[in-house]
């Protein structure tokens, strides 16, 4: 069931090589925006720690290709604590909706040590229904997810193209704050994920210059890829 009137997008995946990545690169950076969130290059650094409940239900419901469902996770960037998101993301069939409230470094240590009693002091709906799935689910820390995000941007309909790059596994660690923290690589061959998101429609433009990419559309899921070596049934 869709509540709250939270706004919904379109989000579409694909797996693409990293010669393809570069001649769409060239196409789209002169009619988009880079990210103001880039470096001089034009990335920053992305690191996850998805959540999942007693029974994997997360996992088990992308394995089954269950249509709604919804992953809650904390976000970092560049590695470092300064900025701290709490975070769930909903998917209804082909369209996402993301609830973001960004959360005190104390906050975020006591849910990553499995202790919800901080979000009782919340008004926010996402941390009362956090602090459920904590308490009735057993919601707790499952894989960290990293990656290297280079985004370009065009203000009609939203829209936000992304090179997610390097995709990492944190394996069985959840000390998401520690910098040299080991990971590992996801993929055993050389691909990367495009993502597109938008509103309503995709500008005809730029639905022009991503038609001219060979990759297929797929589901990807990062936080699935990301398991992979818990000898699941994928």
């Amino acid at each position: 069931m869709i509540t709250r009137n939270i706004p919904l997008r379109h989000e579409l995946k694909y797996f693409i090589t990293p010669a393809e990545m570069s001649v769409l690169r060239s196409v789209l950076t002169p009619v988009m925006q880079l990210d103001p969130n880039g470096d001089e290059n034009n990335e920053y650094h992305i690191r996850s720690l998805y959540f999942d409940t007693i029974n994997d239900d997360a996992l088990e419901e992308k394995i089954a290709g269950v249509g709604n469902r919804k992953k809650y996770r904390i976000r970092i960037y560049n590695r470092s604590d300064k900025v701290i998101k709490l975070e769930c993301k909903s998917k209804y069939g082909d369209l996402i909706s993301k609830q973001s409230v960004t959360i005190p470094r104390e906050l975020a240590d006591q849910l990553i040590a499995g202790d919800p009693e901080g979000l009782q002091r919340m008004r926010h709906p996402l941390f009362h229904d956090m602090f459920r799935e904590m308490r009735l689910n057993l919601l707790r820390p499952a894989v960290i997810v990293d990656y290297v995000r280079e985004a370009y941007i065009h203000p009609a309909e939203e829209v936000r193209v992304t090179f997610d790059k390097t995709l990492r596994t944190g394996l069985f660690s959840s000390d998401m704050f520690n910098k040299d923290l080991p990971t590992y690589p996801v993929f055993d061959d050389s691909v990367e994920i495009l993502e597109v998101k938008y509103d309503e429609f995709l500008p005809s433009h730029i639905q022009a210059i991503l038609s001219g990419i060979t990759a297929q559309r797929s589901a990807i899921s990062k936080y699935t890829h990301c398991r992979r070596y818990e000898n699941k049934e994928f």
